[in-house]
């Protein structure tokens, strides 16, 4: 605001307009003018004491007001409209042409139009300062600018990514590249931003990325990584994902993502071979620029966070945060889940239900809801493996791991001595007697099913045919007698066993 009443005063000394000028920092023109204008109120110097600056600027140049008879824009509706698709106030003010015709009111040039509408608008961008508790805050980003990595075996050029975070209070900043924006590389760069700080904030403000929040029916509808959540729940600090296109709700970041671009382009003239080539001479440049004395207030970065704010972080956890992977999974038939083609037991009741599943480089954990309800060592190496806890398995699945081969031959032993030959025999008919387990179950619960005796007396016959017979044969013969009682005829006696008679080749016949 030009200073009128020091002009006034200035001229009042008989000071050349060229002095003032030159005093004031303003131009001879202006000078010139006040002076006329002063001239004309016929004001002289001493000026009345209870006309402030803003008076005096009222009464020397008075501000136009609206030209009579003129019809003004409603700024509100105005205001109101200009948030829709498509609408420009070169629409509203045709509209509003057309209102003024119909009321008899005379209309407002465009630029006049616009000009109300200017002065809106500077009503309205008031700022507002927010104090910050020491310790209370940190936000996070990436930022835009890229550094870059040269392949030495190819001469190809990476580009690498650039994570930054700052303290909220001291302004205090990290700054770390990685290959990519993806989820390890998120949460990679928030435990060692919080081993750089030496401790810990209570809120932590980051970007609505995909790596932080998921957007759940819309951008505006938004929850916590599960990821990123257990990485805060580990490290006791909250998550405030800021709004949708809102950077003024993490401003600092948003500020040192600035100081991080010309971090960033300082090395432009430098080769790196290895992203840990790349993030040594960004350390080397971040301690320099957290040394840097702050230009408009005393100290630096570093003097402040570490004088203030520092001592009042919280701890680090005694383990630093393990990376660990979400995924969603069926239990099947089996009662197992399949998880990176490794398969892995939970209990049988939860067949057929969906469980989240935690991954981490050793251990497999398995929630239902918020119960953990399986916990396995994580399995590598070739595809398909197995690995089962006993107590998820159906009691009869239980009952069935109980078994061995010398099970197995004390009970055929306690039926007689040829099942005992025949169980023997099929024990051993296979690499591994695992393998003959169900045919041993199976020829045993025959007895169950129809007799010790008859099963006894099916072996012997089995044995008599050959020294190795299965369950099918033995199942056979139960099976071919139990049709000839229900036929009526009589056993053969044939001790020849299976030699076919006269009549099955036509010898019988006349």
């Amino acid at each position: 605001m030009t200073k009128y009443r020091e002009i006034i005063r200035l001229k009042s000394l008989d000071f050349s307009e060229r002095n003032i000028a030159a005093s004031m920092g303003v131009s001879r023109n202006t000078v010139s003018k006040v002076a006329r204008r002063a001239a004309e109120l016929e004001l002289g110097w001493p000026l009345p004491e209870d006309l402030t600056d803003k008076a005096l600027g009222e009464i020397m140049f008075p501000k136009e007001k609206a030209p009579t008879g003129k019809r003004l824009p409603d700024i509100a509706h105005v205001r109101k409209e200009l948030l829709r698709n498509g609408v420009s106030k070169k629409l509203l003010w045709t509209e509003y042409l057309e209102e003024c015709r119909l009321c008899g009111d005379d209309p407002l040039m465009y630029s006049q139009f616009c000009h109300y509408i200017f002065q809106d608008e500077q009503k309205r961008r008031a700022t507002m300062h927010i104090s910050r508790k020491p310790g209370e805050q940190v936000e996070v980003d990436w930022a835009g600018d890229r550094a870059q990595i040269i392949d030495s075996d190819t001469g190809e050029i990476i580009e690498a990514h650039i994570f930054v975070g700052v303290m909220s209070y001291s302004l205090y900043a990290y700054i770390e590249a990685f290959i990519d924006e993806r989820q390890k590389a998120w949460i990679t760069a928030h435990v060692h931003m919080y081993e750089f700080f030496g401790g810990v904030a209570r809120i932590l403000v980051s970007d609505n990325c995909k790596t932080a929040v998921t957007h759940v029916g819309g951008w505006y509808n938004q929850q916590v990584n599960a990821t990123y959540y257990e990485m805060a729940e580990h490290y006791g600090t909250a998550i405030i994902p800021t709004r949708v296109r809102k950077p003024k709700d993490k401003p600092n970041v948003e500020s040192a993502v600035g100081g991080a671009n010309r971090l960033v382009a300082s090395l432009r003239n430098e080769q790196f071979f290895s992203l840990q080539e790349l993030n040594r001479a960004i350390r080397g440049k971040l301690e320099i620029y957290n040394r840097n004395p702050f230009q408009k207030k005393e100290g630096s970065r570093l003097e402040i966070f570490r004088d203030e704010e520092q001592p009042l972080l919280l701890p680090l956890p005694t383990a630093p945060y393990e990376l660990a992977e979400w995924k969603t999974a069926t239990v099947q038939f089996n009662y197992h889940i399949s998880v990176a083609g490794m398969l892995y037991s939970v209990p049988n009741e939860y067949i057929k239900c969906k469980v989240d599943v935690r991954l981490t480089d050793k251990v497999v954990s398995v929630y239902s809801g918020q119960e953990r309800i399986a916990t396995h060592v994580r399995l590598h190496g070739r595809k398909g493996q197995y690995s089962t806890t006993a107590g998820h398995m159906p009691p009869d699945h239980q009952k069935y791991l109980e078994w061995d081969g010398d099970r197995f031959r004390k009970w055929a032993r306690q039926i007689g001595p040829n099942t005992f030959q025949v169980v023997d025999a099929m024990l051993a008919s296979r690499r591994v007697e695992q393998q003959t387990y169900r045919s041993c179950m199976g020829l045993l619960k025959l007895a169950e099913k129809h007799s010790s005796e008859r099963l006894e007396t099916a072996c012997a016959k089995a044995l008599g045919y050959t020294a190795s017979p299965s369950y099918r044969t033995v199942k056979s013969i139960i099976d071919g007698e139990d049709k000839m009682h229900a036929d009526g005829a009589k056993p053969s006696t044939n001790q020849f066993g299976v030699t076919r008679g006269a009549g099955y080749y036509g010898g019988g016949r006349p």
